[in-house]
């Protein structure tokens, strides 16, 4: 899989070379890989996805993939995450942890900001290269092929949709000191403001692409005020002495660092093993970041314990347990690698997915990434444009598709015109139909009593999906594509009612309002959609009959994921069937 990676892509190259459906080298490759679930469903997912993989020789061998799901109950978040699965480890392994070098990777989670990898995992995310497609687990692996090499035993903890990319100027990133080490970018103001920021000592030295640096504190998501208070702004370091005005508006003259992953050696992991012990069940929501992070550093202090403005559910027991850590990790030596020449891309929504897949110009030279990739797709621009995205997908030659949109795991037949910047998903659309620009349009496989059954989500890229009401007098505030859900109710026949919710009935959602009906096939569904948004641009009434209704959220608990992925295959064997009869 990895080795068709064209020139630009060198660790995925080597990746494939020297490990890739290989039983990897002792000491050069991860001892465990880890991925996180938020339950038991999603664990399962994940689970049989990586064994299909290795199966199919697209991983490395004889290395241990676990995948460890949250405990039932309340939210944990990725630091109770990350305690629940040292935890599983040292079950495990309780002989052998301490000289294993680990990578742990925060997948669980539903994805409501990018729904597209709700169902199978956004540790799934098909990326555009690759032959078969790569995915963000196949990437990770890939940019992190050097570490291990250059890591005591320890645990790497990283999340699923972010990408780091760097030079280090010849230098190795190394994790062997003791303690936490992190990786620290640099990024604008604003982007600190959405990100952990490092006030680091100042550094004597001249300019490098790579440095070891000590940390004074860290800011979780701070104002730009609490930056330039800390002392977290310098100037940017490969533009010394130029103004604002001179730098143009893509640069800035000053700069803070951010976060993106980091490394406990096992002293560290003991010690969290310990408080876990002694705290048994996580009842509230921990920050790995947040909340083990800002403990460390001589400037540290008790102050952000009291801060829950990053929390989603304030849990009684969260002060203490905040306090708790925070005493327990303080004095813990932290360093911090400063990658002057790095960059870090965030893909966790719709709009930076679009972004980065079919506008980005800087990642898709840095990747090589690609506007067709194993795909069947029209010759002419005028159908297919060279700003949209194909990845691994059918589409008929009639079939036309407009620029930064980006079809995935899709059949499209002849009478389909997508407007732009769309998001097609793991669906078969062979009725005529025109898809508006900024569409999302998703096809599940789910399982219900028994029976195989389809649903397709279809709503607008800038819909809010999380934004929640607490009663029926104010779901007017919920719209799709700009229309309200109450004018879409009565253009679909639908009476709005608690019961048209799953979940929380205080946290009425388009996330989990029962909209979407669902039939014995992907066809049918794909239709009933589509006359769904057909009602409601023209503002005339559609009868759907008495297809039963679902939510997104209760799709995910009825997805069927074998039907998904032969899916999939079934296009990967379509789509080979067609590139043979064209030699």
């Amino acid at each position: 899989m990895l080795e068709v990676v064209v020139s630009q892509q060198p660790e995925c190259h080597r990746l494939g070379n020297t490990v890739l459906g290989k039983e990897a080298p002792a000491g050069e490759f991860w001892d465990v890989v880890v991925i996180t679930a938020a339950d038991k469903q999603q664990e399962r997912a994940y689970d049989q996805q990586i064994a299909d993989k290795v199966a199919r020789r697209e991983l490395p061998l004889g290395v241990r993939y676990h995948v460890f799901s949250d405990t039932p109950g309340p939210k944990i978040g990725n630091g109770g995450s990350t305690l629940y699965a040292l935890h599983c480890l040292q079950q495990l392994y309780p002989s052998a942890l301490d000289s294993y070098k680990v990578i742990l990777i925060h997948a669980g989670g539903y994805s409501q900001r990018l729904p597209n990898a709700s169902a199978l995992g956004k540790i799934f995310t098909a990326l555009p290269f690759g032959d078969p497609v790569y995915q963000m687990l196949d990437l990770k692996l890939a940019i992190y092929i050097d570490f291990p090499v250059n890591m005591n035993p320890g645990v790497l903890v990283t999340c699923a949709d972010d990408i780091e990319l760097y030079s280090s100027g010849g230098s190795a990133v190394t994790f062997d000191r003791p303690g936490i080490t992190a990786l620290a970018h640099p990024s604008t103001l604003e982007i600190g403001t959405t990100h952990g920021v490092f006030v680091l000592e100042n550094s004597a030295s001249e300019y490098e692409d790579l440095q070891n640096r000590m940390c004074r504190c860290y800011l979780h998501k701070p104002s730009i005020g609490k930056m330039y208070e800390k002392g977290a702004v310098t100037l940017n370091p490969k533009r010394p002495g130029l103004s604002r005005t001179q730098l143009g508006v893509s640069t800035t003259s000053e700069v803070v660092y951010t976060d993106s992953l980091f490394y406990m050696d096992h002293s560290t992991v003991k010690v969290l093993l310990g408080f876990y012990e002694e705290l048994g069940n996580i009842t509230c929501e921990i920050d790995a970041y947040g909340d083990f992070l800002q403990a460390l550093g001589p400037d540290a202090t008790l102050d952000y314990t009291e801060n829950t403005a990053n929390v989603s559910k304030v849990e009684s027991q969260l002060g203490e347990v905040r306090r708790n850590i925070y005493f327990l990790l303080r004095g813990t030596e932290f360093t911090v690698i400063v990658l002057n020449n790095s960059k870090f891309y965030h893909i966790g929504t719709l709009q930076e997915y679009l972004y980065h897949f079919t506008s980005d110009t800087s990642l898709q030279a840095e990747l090589g990434l690609q506007s067709k990739v194993f795909s069947v797709v029209p010759d002419q621009d005028e159908y297919f444009s060279q700003k949209a995205c194909a990845i691994q997908s059918l589409l008929d030659a009639k079939c036309k598709v407009s620029p930064h949109t980006v079809i995935e795991y899709s059949k499209l037949g002849p009478d389909v015109s997508v407007g732009g910047s769309c998001v097609i998903s793991g669906s078969y659309i062979s009725i005529r139909c025109v898809i508006p620009d900024k569409s999302f349009l998703s096809s599940l496989s789910l399982m219900i009593d028994g029976r195989v059954m389809y649903a397709t989500i279809l709503f607008g890229i800038e819909d809010n999906l999380k934004k929640s009401v607490s009663s029926l007098s104010e779901l007017n505030s919920l719209q799709i594509f700009g229309t309200s859900l109450v004018q879409c109710l009565e253009l679909w026949g639908i009476r709005a009612s608690v019961e048209l919710f799953s979940g929380d009935s205080k946290a009425l959602s388009l996330w989990n309002a029962r909209i979407f009906p669902c039939f014995a096939s992907l066809q049918e569904s794909v239709w009933a959609s589509v006359e769904m948004l057909k009602a409601m641009n023209s503002e005339s009434a559609v009868s759907l009959g008495d297809a039963r209704g679902v939510s997104i959220e209760e799709m995910l608990s009825h997805k069927n994921i074998n039907e998904m992925l032969r899916f999939r295959q079934s296009l990967y064997e379509e789509i080979k069937n067609h590139q043979s009869q064209q030699k």
